[in-house]
């Protein structure tokens, strides 16, 4: 998986593809160098990143995954919106990328279900401006049977949703709400993750 950030602010290249341009030819070069599905983001994740504007997200988004989809590439698109997601999907996505599971947007379940696309369910707790307030595994077991049992939780939720369980994955949340420690815990224990009986993404 190839990812494109369509971001000024992102973690992992600094706002280096911000532009509609810029992201498509990052894009088309993480092809050319092996990548299978290339992941369009147009809301930084980063600890402390203040959310963009709805209209922001798609103007960043939806333009690229057009041209992408329109070359005939795997789209995936990274978003927590319900609007976001319906718009992708109309652009070209076949993958709903959302690294809130359904807690922040339920209606992006419902996208999922009708659009019939891979939906990937990260565990999260909360908005980047406060995720790392909420980093605290203090029951029985610690961070692993705690990320275990709230990815159960939004399983439920997309099974209610209509989303088939072939089309969901699920992400531990790597940096989310978690601790350096928190993530070595999680990375050990995926063969435990895997029980639950879906691929798993891990970024």
């Amino acid at each position: 998986m190839g990812i494109v950030n369509v971001t000024p602010d992102s973690f992992s290249d600094g706002g280096h593809h911000g532009t509609t341009a810029a992201a498509i030819a990052h894009g088309r070069k993480l092809l050319a160098e092996g990548a299978d599905i290339l992941d369009i983001g147009g809301e930084s994740t980063r600890p402390g990143a203040t959310r963009p504007l709805l209209e922001e997200e798609l103007g960043r988004v939806v333009p690229v995954i057009e041209s992408l989809a329109a070359d005939g590439v795997s789209v995936s698109v990274d978003t927590m919106r319900a609007e976001v997601a319906r718009a992708a999907c109309e652009a070209g996505a076949v993958i709903i990328n959302d690294v809130s599971g359904g807690l922040a947007d339920p209606e992006i379940l419902d996208v999922a279900a009708r659009h019939d696309v891979l939906y990937v369910a990260m565990h999260w707790r909360a908005h980047s401006s406060q995720m790392q307030r909420h980093a605290v595994y203090d029951g029985p077991g610690g961070v692993v049977p705690a990320v275990i049992g709230e990815l159960r939780e939004r399983i439920a939720a997309a099974s209610a949703a209509g989303v088939p369980p072939h089309r969901l994955v699920l992400d531990p949340g790597l940096g989310f709400a978690k601790s350096s420690a928190h993530n070595w815990e999680n990375l050990r224990a995926l063969c435990r993750l895997a029980q639950l009986s879906h691929p798993i993404l891990v970024g």
